[in-house]
């Protein structure tokens, strides 16, 4: 079984929900990513999420935004990358799904990125720019390996979901609000309807993101979704705080309740 469906089932069983924290991964090197993935599983997260950095996102907030500029800047390669993980899968099983622009992909090539994702120890892809329309090209490749290829699913997408959420294995990315990634003071009304109607169509774990910052966001979302997924709060606070990990912790610890 994929080593996020494997968490996802030991957390039912538990009656737990999910913290997945995204990080840049780069940011602000490598080396970095590596050391903040332990952190922040020692810190409580059940699934990390690792952003390919990318010069023009489509999805991300200036949070992310700036650091994708500075993992780029500080030299971030593919190849490098999977390096990391590769090493990082030495150390440790904690489920890892990579957030990456489908534009990447391609400058890579389709069949090389899929199989390095598969090999380097990888378990999920999250691609934001990849319409359901056109999964034909990449996902017989995907389907070949042990990765799952998790949907995004919005608020908008109405009587889409069925069909965006149908076979959809590791978790469904559902996105709480129209926009760009980022800190929110404040949820669409129709968030808790939504997520109900991705629970009807779909046994796949719901999991919940964009603009999710603090605890009470974190608990007003556990009670409807599988888990949550917090971003730009997590990627502001490393920023802020690189040369010291125990405020990292903190607020992981924080957000995860413990």
């Amino acid at each position: 079984m994929n080593r996020i469906a494997e968490k996802f089932e030991c957390l039912k069983k538990e009656n737990k929900k999910a913290l997945v924290p995204y990080i840049c991964a780069g940011d602000p090197t490598l080396d970095m990513t590596e050391k903040l993935v332990y952190l922040l599983e020692e810190s409580g997260a059940d699934v990390i999420e690792l952003g390919v950095p990318y010069s023009d996102p489509l999805a991300d907030g200036p949070v992310i935004q700036a650091a994708s500029l500075r993992s780029i800047g500080a030299g971030f390669k593919l190849d490098k990358f999977f390096d990391t993980v590769k090493r990082i899968r030495k150390n440790t099983d904690i489920p890892l799904a990579c957030m990456v622009y489908y534009s990447s992909i391609l400058g890579y090539g389709c069949e090389k990125f899929v199989a390095n994702c598969d090999e380097a120890g990888l378990d999920g892809l999250i691609i934001p720019d990849l319409p359901y329309e056109e999964y034909d090209e990449l996902k017989p490749l995907i389907d070949k390996t042990g990765l799952a290829l998790i949907p995004l699913v919005a608020i908008t997408s109405g009587d889409r979901i069925k069909m965006l959420t149908e076979g959809s294995q590791g978790f469904v990315y559902c996105v709480s609000s129209l926009g760009v990634t980022g800190v929110r003071n404040s949820f669409d009304s129709r968030v808790d309807s939504f997520i109900e109607a991705v629970k009807a169509a779909t046994d796949t774990p719901a999991c919940i993101g964009f603009g999710i910052s603090k605890r009470s966001d974190v608990e007003r979302f556990e009670k409807i979704a599988d888990g949550v997924i917090v971003g730009s709060a997590i990627v502001r606070k490393i920023n802020e705080n690189i040369d010291n990990p125990d405020e990292i912790k903190r607020f992981i610890r924080e957000l995860k309740g413990v």
